[in-house]
């Protein structure tokens, strides 16, 4: 009875208690924030302009401090303020994507907000300001977020005073005018910011530059849930004890190429939902127990050095999404087990080796949106089921060894299907007949159909409306092109290859041709015949080499405001070289009309702040003189003016442009000495192939050009990977970047042949002057250009030796000095130290002595040395005397230093005798006793006397 009383007793009490709290908590006033704090916030707003234009597209959302009012009493009510609802002090401000621009320091009214909790200024530009360090005293701050907004320079150590912080993030502090990060942790480091941050549960620093390992300490971040580090530059090993972290669902390290690590036995549990590490150094192969990370939904393992097979258990991960292996060294079979990942929508394998079928449980994955399996070695057929994959998006599989008859039906009744590759297999494709071609189709956006054994123009391709790319290159598609075409796609068409087939024409379509936003044309080596067709304004490529076109240049190209790459070589086009291309729109980089039949004069005019960096208007019939408005091309990188029929003296002032690296005026009617430049003078400071040859240049070798060519002399780049001359035209085409290379060539005589060079390696060094009429010596100063790989003097007048100089062009691997008049040895040295050299031809000069032997020399046919009468020993038939044997390999010159000329040899014995005749016939007239007793054959004995 006793208890039940007290029971009651305390119910009651704490009835009363919550009446008297519920009454006493409504009759207090709403809490206002604190006026000092109201005062920061406004000077914090006037500090900073709104400016939506300063920001990407996206970013600025709303500007939050206009409803800021002076007028209003209660700043909590504000957008973005969050205040204590007890205390009213300001506890967070969040200013994200608010269009502020300008700068902020220590002194800013900001740091008044002594109690704020959250702190978030992420996507506003703060005009590069550096952070500021009085970021230290906000002591109660958990959150921190000073993302996408144009903070630059170092990461205050301030910030590592913070410790209860559990969310940071400085990332994407990008410089897109400049494409550079604009904050780095170096002094403090990684390690140092964040060892006593130990709440954090989000670490965010993707793009700022760290340059170091990845500290050991980040495995003790116990609460840690997401790691972004992507581009910053990290080196080293990644501490396995990461993937150990209990709580941790992200890590994100994506392109940090000097990133090494592997992936442990996952014979843990944990929470892991997205593991990125594309484009880093991560090595090995992926374990069998990758399956115990039940959880994970993202997976991007692409453009690292992963290899060894994909373990089947990769398909027990029932949450996957997202599966990224592309570009790694991975063999083997496709897992069949992939099928079972039944929420995947993106697979990449493009780029591995994997071989055998494509298996047909991939068609299981109806969640599949991606599908890309470009360059493997995968054979066999494309499973017929590929229709049950009804959210496919994207599917390439170019570059494979697939084959079999491949129908197009499956395809094209994927509703959502927009990006089909099937190039470069052996399958044959098969379409749908005409008549049912009008039934429902997909209505595809990219369409690359590249070797694919075409007969024929694929008729669906009438239906489709929305194409931007269409590539039916390298096929056996002959005829003319169907005039519907004309009607395909008009208002979307970006790109357009037809390359490599057997056009004869276009079939009724207009003079410009219709597709109003078309960017990349080509069109070349079909059998195009009739005139050059004109593309739409919009064209930034346009090539239609290598077919039958003839009649003159249209004079609407010069519209194509946009036009970048301009190439109609190897056709038959005639008349002039129009003068409104000299003086083309700024875009331009490439101009190549090569091998035509064009002729007059070279345009004048060339414009002011052009872009050009290739002209090539060789194999033509041009004439007169080069114009010297040619000067104003200072980008020019590549002029090949050769086989015309230009007559002028040799163009010095194009030694002025300072990019020029390829020079070439060969087969023309060049004329006169090459005089050396001023002193001092910086001619032609990146030139590394001149051809000359086949010109009436004469007088002695221009020697004090070949000083001043410092290319020759010493390569940038030479230790680096093999780079090619070329123009990179990266287009967007739909989601896609097109990147399209137009890459440099030239023909010029190697190793005694013509030979066509289809690009131009960025270190190949040559100089050719043969087949002019050149005289004089060889000057020592050729040993200084080390960087030569080809050269050629023959077919000149040439005089004196080889010079020993010429063994130290350690690179050279084609040397040609046929048909001069060189006399003396063929140095040693050049069979020792030229350990390059492939061809060497020095026939018809007047050489002597032994040939050299040893080295590259052993491999040189007879004909190398034809027409020396003096040489002897192998390959010659002709044997060494025993004195030739003897002698030392000194080269001889002219000047007689080592021997003696034949002609003034003979020419003293002449004088000598004329000499010798006129004084004996003095002295015999006028003292012949004299003369008798001396020279008499028989002299007269003296009488002995007889002594009786």
């Amino acid at each position: 009875m006793g208890l039940s009383l007290a029971f009651a007793c305390f119910l009651f009490i704490v009835t009363l208690f919550q009446f008297t709290a519920f009454s006493f908590s409504s009759e207090q006033p709403a809490v206002l924030c604190h006026s000092d704090e109201r005062l920061a916030l406004l000077q914090l707003k006037d500090s900073f302009i709104i400016d939506k234009q300063a920001l990407a597209a996206g970013f600025c959302a709303y500007p939050k401090v206009d409803s800021w009012d002076s007028q209003s009493v209660d700043c909590c009510s504000w957008d973005g303020i969050e205040c204590d609802k007890i205390t009213g002090v300001v506890i967070g401000l969040d200013l994200s994507s608010s269009c502020l621009y300008g700068s902020i320091n220590s002194t800013s009214s900001l740091f008044r907000l002594l109690r704020l909790q959250k702190l978030n200024l992420a996507n506003n530009h703060f005009n590069y300001s550096l952070i500021p360090y009085a970021l230290g005293n906000l002591s109660m701050l958990t959150y921190l977020n000073l993302s996408s907004s144009e903070f630059s320079g170092q990461i205050p150590s301030e910030i590592s005073k913070l410790y209860r912080l559990s969310s940071l993030d400085f990332s994407n502090n990008w410089d897109t005018n400049l494409s550079q990060r604009l904050l780095v942790l170096e002094k403090p480091d990684m390690k140092s910011l964040i060892q006593n941050l130990t709440n954090l549960k989000y670490l965010s620093l993707s793009y700022v530059v760290v340059a170091s390992p990845i500290p050991s300490v980040l495995a003790n971040l116990s609460s840690l849930t997401s790691l972004y580090l992507e581009f910053c530059g990290l080196q080293g090993m990644f501490p396995l004890a990461i993937f150990r972290l209990p709580n941790l669902e992200t890590i994100w390290l994506l392109h940090n190429l000097h990133l090494t690590g592997y992936l442990p036995e996952f014979n843990f549990s944990n929470k892991l939902k997205k593991l990125a590490l594309l484009n880093t150094s991560f090595s090995g192969e992926l374990p069998a127990s990758i399956d115990n990370l039940n959880s994970l939904e993202f997976l991007g393992l692409g453009h690292c050095n992963f290899s060894g097979s994909v373990p089947s258990t990769l398909g027990n991960l029932p949450n996957l999404k997202f599966l990224d292996l592309a570009i790694n060294s991975f063999t083997g079979s496709v897992p069949p087990t992939l099928g079972n990942l039944t929420k995947l929508g993106t697979l990449d394998l493009q780029y591995n080796y994997f071989t055998g079928f494509i298996p047909s449980e991939l068609t299981n994955l109806t969640q599949l949106t991606y599908l890309n399996l470009l360059g493997n070695m995968l054979h066999g057929s494309v499973p017929s089921s590929i229709s049950r994959l009804e959210k496919l998006n994207f599917f390439d599989c170019d570059f494979n060894r697939l084959g079999g008859i491949l129908e197009m039906d499956p395809f094209l009744e994927l509703k959502d299907l927009q990006y089909l590759f099937l190039s470069l297999n052996n399958f044959y494709l098969v379409f749908l007949d005409n008549s049912n071609a009008t039934r429902p189709q997909a209505q595809l956006v990219d369409i690359g159909l590249r070797h694919c054994h075409l007969r024929e123009f694929p008729y669906f391709l009438r239906n489709q409306h929305r194409l931007q790319l269409l590539d039916l290159s390298s096929n056996n598609i002959d005829g003319q092109i169907p005039q519907w075409l004309s009607k395909v796609s008009v208002e979307t068409l970006l790109f357009l290859d037809l390359s490599n087939n057997s056009f004869i024409g276009f079939d009724d379509f207009p003079l410009v041709l219709p597709w109003s936003k078309l960017q990349y044309l080509k069109l070349d080596s079909n059998i195009l015949r009739g005139s050059l067709p004109v593309p739409p304004l919009s064209t930034v490529f346009y090539s239609i080499s290598n077919n039958s076109l003839n009649g003159e240049i249209p004079q609407l190209l010069c519209n194509l405001s946009s036009l970048s790459i301009l190439d109609f070589s190897y056709n038959n086009m005639s008349g002039g070289i129009p003068v409104c291309l000299s003086n083309f729109s700024k875009s331009l980089l490439v101009l190549k009309v090569r091998s035509n039949q064009l002729d007059g004069p070279i345009p004048s005019g060339w414009a002011t702040g052009n872009r050009l960096k290739m002209i090539d208007l060789s194999k033509n019939k041009l004439q007169e003189k080069i114009p010297k408005s040619l000067m104003e091309c200072k980008m020019l990188e590549y002029l090949d003016l050769g086989n015309n029929q230009i007559r002028d003296a040799f163009p010095s002032w194009l030694g002025s442009l300072p990019e020029l690296n390829i020079l070439i005026l060969s087969s023309n009617a060049f004329y006169g000495r090459m005089e050396n430049p001023k002193l001092n003078l910086i001619v032609f400071p990146k030139l590394r192939i001149i051809d000359l040859s086949h010109n009436r240049f004469n007088g002695t070798l221009p020697w004090g050009y070949f000083e001043r060519w410092i290319s020759m002399k010493n390569l940038d780049g030479k230790n680096s990977p093999p780079k090619y001359m070329h123009e990179s035209l990266d287009m967007m085409i739909s989601i896609m970047h097109v990147p399209r290379d137009y890459d440099y060539s030239m023909t010029i005589t190697n190793k005694g042949m013509e030979m066509k060079y289809p690009k131009i390696i960025r270190t190949l060094v040559a100089i050719d002057f043969s087949s002019n009429r050149f005289d004089g010596e060889i000057s020592e100063s050729i040993g200084k250009l080390k960087e030569l790989h080809l050269l050629n003097f023959s077919n000149n007048n040439l005089v004196g030796g080889i010079p020993i100089a010429i063994a130290k062009l350690t690179n050279l691997e084609s040397l040609d000095l046929s048909q001069n008049k060189l006399v003396g040895r063929i140095p040693m040295e050049l069979s020792t130290q030229l350990t390059f050299l492939s061809f060497l031809n020095v026939s018809h000069n007047r050489l002597t002595g032994r040939i050299p032997g040893g080295g590259q020399f052993e491999t040189f046919q007879s004909s190398s040395f034809d027409g020396n009468l003096g040489l002897c020993g192998k390959p010659l038939l002709k044997e060494c005397s025993s004195n030739s044997r003897s002698l030392p390999p000194p080269s001889l010159t002219s000047s007689g230093e080592f021997g003696l000329d034949w002609k003034v040899v003979l020419l003293g014995y002449g004088c000598g005798f004329l000499f010798g005749v006129v004084i004996g016939h003095v002295v015999i007239k006028k003292k012949p006793n004299w003369f008798a007793n001396t020279f008499s054959k028989f002299p007269t004995r003296r009488r002995r006397r007889h002594v009786l």
